[in-house]
Formats: C-alpha cells, sequence, structure tokens
C-alpha cells in the first residue's frame, strides 16, 4: 500500500490538474484522475489483490473509455477473479459489459478488433457462464460472429468452440439439422483452405479430424445427407487433390461406399495420385461389388505403398474379410496374422480367426468329436480378443455363446479317453493345441 501511495503522488506532481474537456477524450473527463486511477488498479493487478482493484479500475472504465486497451483486457482478468472468488453471477454480467464497451471504443483496431473480441466474448461466456443452453446460444452467437468477421483468418480456437456448442445446441433443438449441416461445412471449408495455406498444417489437420468426428457423432451424418453436400464439394473442386482424399474419408468412415460418387472420388484420386490410400479406396469400391480379385490387388498394393502399420493392420484385414466372403479360411487366418503382427491388439483379427475356425470346424476331422473340438479353438481366439482390445468384447461375447454350445459332450471324449483339462492338438491349417471343455 505504501508503494502505491507514493506513486499517486508522483503522479499529481507531474501532470497537475489538468482536466480532459470530454469523455470521448484519450484521458477521459480528468487526466490526473485518469493516470493515477489507472496505476493504482495496474499495481493492484500486479499483486493480484484483484477485489482492491476494482475501484480504481472502474473509475477508468467509467470516465475514460478511450485511454488504453489494457482497461478491458485487465478488467476481464479482475472480473474472471472476482467470479471464481466469490460465484456471484454479476461479474460474469460486468465481463460482458467489458467486452460490449470495448467493441465500442476499439472495434476497428487492425489485430484486436471486433471480431478478436467477440471471439474472447464467446470464450468467456461459455466458459464461465452455466451449463445452460440460453447461456450456450448467445455464445455461440457471439463466436459465429466472430467466424463471420475473421472469414478465412478467423481464430482456430473460436471456431473450434463454435463447432462443439453447435452440437449442444443442436442436442437442446435450438439448432435444426439443416443449420447444423450448414455451420458443419462452412467449418470443413475452413480447415481445408487453412490446410492448403501451409501453416501450422498438422494442427489444422488435426482440428479437421476433431470435427469431422463430432459431425459424425451428431448423428445426422446419414449417407444420403453426405452424398448431397458432398457432391457439391467436390463440384467446386473436381481436381484439388486435398478435398478429394477429405470426401473419400468421410464416405468410407461412415461407411457410404455404395454411393456412385464415391466410385468416382475413388477412380479419381487414384489418377491423380495413386497412393496407399488410394489403392485403399478402389479396393473397397470393388469389395462392394464383390469382384474380388481386383479387390485383392488393390489392397496388396495399398499395403505395399504404405508405410504406416496402423494402416497396413486395416488393410490386412480387409484381406481376411474378404477371404471370408470366399470361405477361404486358411486364407483369413493367414492375413488376421500378419495384421496382428503389426498391431498385437486389434482385437478385430482374433474375432475374423476365431470365426473361421468355427465357419470351419463342421469340415474338421473325421466325426462329431473333432468337428466339436474346433469350437474350443474358436473360444479360445475371442476370449484372447476381447483381453487384448476391449471394444470388440460385445462381438467376442456373442461368439463365445454361441460356440460354447457346439463344445465336445462328456460322452464323446469318454471314447478319446480325454479328460476335461486335457491337451487336444488340432491339425491341419489350425495348427493349434486347446484345452478340453466340454458342453455343459
Amino acid at each position: 500500500m505504501t508503494r502505491i501511495i507514493a506513486l499517486v503522488f508522483g503522479i499529481y506532481f507531474m501532470i497537475g490538474a489538468v482536466e480532459a474537456q470530454t469523455l470521448e477524450d484519450k484521458f477521459g473527463i480528468d487526466s490526473a484522475q485518469t493516470i493515477m486511477n489507472a496505476s493504482i488498479y495496474s499495481e493492484f493487478v500486479k499483486q493480484k489483490s484483484y477485489k482492491d482493484a476494482l475501484p480504481a479500475w472502474r473509475y477508468v472504465f467509467v470516465n475514460a473509455p478511450k485511454f488504453q486497451i489494457t482497461t478491458y483486457s485487465r478488467g476481464v482478468a479482475i472480473m474472471a477473479h472476482m467470479l471464481k472468488d466469490t460465484k456471484n453471477p454479476a461479474y460474469l454480467d460486468t465481463m460482458m459489459m467489458v467486452y460490449d464497451q470495448q467493441i465500442k471504443y476499439y472495434g476497428t483496431h487492425p489485430r484486436f478488433g471486433e471480431g478478436f473480441i467477440l471471439g474472447r466474448q464467446g470464450s468467456d461466456l461459455a466458459r464461465f457462464g452455466k451449463d445452460d443452453p440460453t447461456i450456450k446460444k448467445r455464445a455461440y452467437g457471439f463466436l459465429a460472429k466472430s467466424f463471420e468477421l475473421g472469414g478465412k483468418g478467423a481464430d482456430p480456437r473460436t471456431v473450434s468452440l463454435m463447432f462443439f456448442l453447435a452440437g449442444d445446441l443442436l442436442d437442446a433443438e435450438i439448432l435444426t439439422r439443416d443449420e447444423y449441416i450448414n455451420v458443419y461445412m462452412k467449418v470443413s471449408d475452413f480447415t481445408d483452405h487453412a490446410i492448403k495455406g501451409g501453416k501450422h498444417v498438422d494442427e489444422f489437420k488435426e482440428m479437421k479430424t476433431e470435427i469431422d468426428a463430432m459431425f459424425f457423432n451428431s448423428g445426422v451424418a446419414d449417407c444420403q445427407t453426405l452424398d448431397k453436400l458432398l457432391t457439391a464439394k467436390l463440384n467446386a473442386s473436381p481436381d484439388d487433390l486435398e478435398n478429394l482424399k477429405s470426401i473419400s474419408s468421410l464416405l468410407r468412415r461412415n461407411e457410404c461406399v455404395d454411393l456412385p460418387l464415391f466410385s468416382s472420388v475413388a477412380e479419381k484420386l487414384y489418377q491423380l495420385e495413386p497412393t496407399a490410400d488410394a489403392a485403399y479406396s478402389l479396393a473397397v469400391m470393388f469389395l462392394r461389388d464383390k469382384d474380388y480379385d481386383k479387390a485383392g490387388e488393390y489392397l496388396k498394393e495399398a499395403i505395399e505403398k504404405s508405410d504406416n502399420n496402423e494402416d497396413k493392420s486395416g488393410y490386412y484385414i480387409r484381406l481376411a474379410q474378404m477371404e471370408m466372403g470366399k470361405k477361404q479360411f486358411s486364407g483369413v487366418k493367414k492375413n488376421a496374422l500378419e495384421s496382428l503382427k503389426l498391431n498385437p491388439k486389434n482385437g478385430a483379427a482374433l474375432i475374423l480367426i476365431g470365426q473361421a475356425y468355427a465357419f470351419y470346424a463342421p469340415s474338421y476331422g473325421k466325426d462329431a468329436f473333432d468337428h466339436a473340438s474346433v469350437y474350443l479353438a474358436a473360444v479360445d481366439k475371442f476370449n484372447r480378443a476381447k483381453q487384448v482390445d476391449p471394444s470388440v468384447a460385445a462381438e467376442a461375447n456373442k461368439w463365445i455363446k454361441d460356440s460354447s454350445q457346439r463344445f465336445p459332450s462328456k460322452d464323446e471324449a469318454f471314447f478319446r479317453s480325454i479328460t476335461e483339462g486335457a491337451s487336444i492338438k488340432l491339425g491341419s491349417w489350425i495348427n493349434e493345441t486347446t484345452t478340453a471343455r466340454f458342453v455343459k
């Protein structure tokens, strides 16, 4: 406090008692009072004495609104701390008033103008406001206006939060389905443009991935909707590689590969840039048409060209699924094992092996015991699948329940002198050793 008093006396000696003429003047209605109070509250803010800073800050805010842009940034900081300390919502209302006045007096600032201010205003309202659809709607309005003013140069944090709130408003039936889709398309264009710009590409790609995930999880992204939206997107930039990749990814992700649009994009993409991903898109197209020979060719090309183990593991899964469709069960196992080498926690690969065993069981061996023994090995795979990959537990349990009902009976085992817990060797392409259990 002694330091602040000394500072005040120093200010009076320096500037005397010169008065400004109007509120619109830089120093407001009284330059001495403005400078003194600005110095006082600034010192209190440095000391984190926000309650003590309030009276002096309020004087500057009310009587010299054009004095400094920091009046507003510090004012927001003061209100944020007071709100946190007191839980009094009046401080949030005052914070919003601070932002409103900043727009009035600094809205044309070349760097921190209206668009920037609205972005901060919407972010703070969403952060400090209650989890109330009405407040979220107001915050969304600030952010949407900021995005509109900022255009392609808008703050990506503002855009991300705006889209997140749009999802909440969709759930609350405040935004319609069509309005939400329209927002998604604008945000998608924003990220595409930023990625093409070449600055902070990885960050914008991550943002795009998050935005796409939110869109798909919203429940509005059915194939009919995507067909309409993405056809327009394709027509706008038919030879743009990034655009083609984005469309292909969106359609595959939402399992909309039956659309003619997917075929058009897959073929165009491969012509322009025959990458692993482009080859995979063509493979998906041929799998859809049950042209397994062509599908196999492009899946193998995708594997050869890819340097991403996770992607390659997925390609091997597709090959295994294709072999399943052809009832080539040994091929299912071969490709699923390749997938597991690249991703040992791929539960889907283990389930495929278990399914191949289960489907092949009636053809294995010479009698009912031989057939039934294969289901033991199948259940081993299903159990292993849910151990390494909990996300497949529900499917694994379904197959375990079905296959367990097909285990050997004790009577069948008796004639083989096999007791529960004994080892059973399975030959042929299965080539597994399993443990004897009996149907209950």
